[in-house]
C-alpha cells in the first residue's frame, strides 16, 4: 500500500444568497469564467490550468454569526494595495490591514459583496 496520497483539491464551495450575482464578483476578482449558473448555483472555472474552481450554491440557512474559514489570495510583493483597490472597485469592502504581525507576510482582509471575508496577502522576496 502506497503512503503517497492521490487527493487533490477539486473545488472551493461557498454558500451565497444570490449565487449568480456573487459569481459576477468572483469571476472578475479571480479572472475565471462563469461556466454554469442558474438561480441556485454558479460554477467559476479556475483562472489557470491546475487552479481550483469556485462553486457557489444558494444559502439554505441564515448566515452564521462567525465565519469559520476564508480564502487567502496571494499577490506578488508590492501589489497588495493595488489589488485591494481593484477588488473594492468590483464591490468588495476593505475591513483591515495586518502589516507587521509577522515578517513573512502582509495582508488585507476584505469582504465580498455578500459579506464573506477573504484576505489578500503578499510575501516579501526571499534573498
Amino acid at each position: 500500500m502506497s503512503t503517497q496520497t492521490q487527493i487533490t483539491l477539486g473545488a472551493i464551495n461557498m454558500e451565497a444568497d444570490d449565487p449568480a450575482s456573487l459569481a459576477e464578483f468572483w469571476s472578475a476578482a479571480l479572472g475565471g469564467t462563469i461556466d454554469a449558473q442558474d438561480p441556485d448555483y454558479a460554477i467559476i472555472s479556475a483562472h489557470e490550468p491546475g487552479g481550483v474552481p469556485l462553486f457557489l450554491m444558494r444559502r439554505s440557512d441564515p448566515r452564521p454569526d462567525r465565519q469559520g474559514q476564508h480564502m487567502d489570495l496571494t499577490v506578488p510583493w508590492g501589489t497588495r494595495e493595488q489589488e485591494v483597490a481593484r477588488l473594492v472597485g468590483l464591490g468588495a469592502s476593505h475591513r483591515w490591514d495586518i502589516l507587521d504581525e509577522v515578517p513573512w507576510v502582509q495582508w488585507s482582509t476584505l469582504a465580498d459583496p455578500e459579506g464573506n471575508l477573504f484576505c489578500v496577502a503578499e510575501h516579501p522576496p526571499t534573498s
